[in-house]
């Protein structure tokens, strides 16, 4: 069995219509195991920076990396698997709250970094802006106070690289 693990890449690609859709429709043409990709606007106006995030064997993510190159509106691949960057992911958690919920909440708060950014009587909305694995670890800790259903909306992860060599 192929040895699969999760891989990053920065992708600079032309900022024109239908971009986006011919790059994920490589993904999943190919059933290739994506995690997340985001993308956005880079200091140049007419380039856009995707980071996509996949799980996949070293062979596979070989095949995707070639592709990407291939691909006339890509200008620069860099892989970021093997070096260190700086990753976040931005997501949101709906939940409802109680009293005895809320104290609970409020000591996750000083572990996790999140903030509350909204309230009302039955509910909180809470922003996390942290690793993919430490927004995990929240979600987790939050199910074990929370019997009710929560609302997750995740943004995907942007990362860049780091300023040391390790």
């Amino acid at each position: 069995m192929k040895r699969t693990e999760q891989k990053w890449l920065s992708v600079f690609v032309e900022n024109e219509i239908g971009v986006l859709a011919r790059v994920s429709g490589l993904f999943s043409g190919k059933l290739y195991n994506l995690n997340s990709l985001t993308v956005g606007e880079t200091e140049s106006k007419d380039i856009s920076r995707m980071t996509i995030s996949l799980f996949s064997d070293d062979r596979t993510f070989e095949q995707v990396k070639h592709q990407l190159s291939n691909m006339i509106e890509v200008i620069q691949v860099i892989d970021y698997t093997n070096i260190p960057i700086h990753a976040k992911e931005v997501m949101y958690i709906k939940l409802p709250c109680h009293e005895n919920s809320e104290n609970e909440i409020v000591a996750l708060k000083q572990r996790f970094a999140f903030s509350i950014i909204d309230r009302s009587e039955e509910k909180l909305l809470l922003e996390s802006v942290n690793s993919e694995l430490q927004n995990d670890q929240l979600i987790d800790q939050l199910r074990q106070y929370i019997t009710k259903e929560i609302e997750v909306i995740r943004g995907g992860s942007v990362a860049i690289a780091g300023l040391t060599k390790e």
